[in-house]
């Protein structure tokens, strides 16, 4: 039983001896590795042309940068109010200018001229190549047919003439006749004579 006991104990001094040289071998730090004390000098540009600022904007905060003097060329990135930046040249319009912008293709980009304070005279410079665009507008021949409508003469209406307006006329009677042609005078005489006929006529009969 002790011997067994020793045993045990022996293993257990083994591998605490064998654990403890592992560490000791992984702290040790390579030459290649170390950080060195001394310091590494910063390259830093110094610009050489004259120096524009974007103007203070009431709307946006931001003036965009665009690879070429023109809002159909691509936005490449934007400054910041108050920004300063190397101006380079300016576009034949005089509506743009060039500025350095490394995040650019070539670490140049253009700025419109009415969001930067006045450079100076600046070279001429000439744009880039037009951009192309992201797609050409097609027109499918099948599809458009459906939509051309061909209009089918019409036929105008055909005059008639109207009947002729048939105006009735009337014979003229003279004032002092009725119809058939009696004198309106003598109807007068025969109508008092009946008259005074019937009032003789009542009277009598009366009494």
């Amino acid at each position: 039983m002790k011997n067994k006991y020793l045993l045990l104990c022996l293993a257990f001094l083994l591998m605490s001896v064998i654990l403890i040289y592992n560490v000791a071998s992984t702290v040790n730090a390579s030459p290649e590795w170390q950080i060195p004390t001394i310091n590494i000098p910063t390259v830093t540009g110094t610009a050489t042309g004259p120096m524009v600022t974007v103007r203070p904007s009431q709307n946006e905060p931001s003036v965009n940068v665009r690879s070429g003097p023109n809002r159909l060329y691509s936005k490449v990135g934007v400054l910041l109010v108050g920004q300063m930046v190397e101006a380079v040249g300016i576009s034949p319009g005089g509506e743009w200018i060039q500025i350095l912008y490394p995040g650019a293709p070539g670490g140049k980009a253009w700025v419109f001229s009415l969001y930067l304070t006045d450079p100076g005279p600046l070279p001429v410079l000439e744009p880039p190549a037009s951009p192309t665009p992201l797609y050409t507008a097609t027109i499918d021949p099948t599809l458009a047919a459906q939509f051309v409508v061909t209009e089918q003469p019409t036929r105008l209406p055909t005059f008639t003439e109207a009947a002729p307006i048939v105006i009735p006329t009337f014979e003229s009677q003279a004032p002092n006749q009725v119809a058939g042609g009696v004198p309106m005078g003598l109807v007068i005489v025969v109508l008092g004579i009946i008259g005074i006929l019937l009032a003789l006529f009542s009277i009598f009969y009366v009494r």
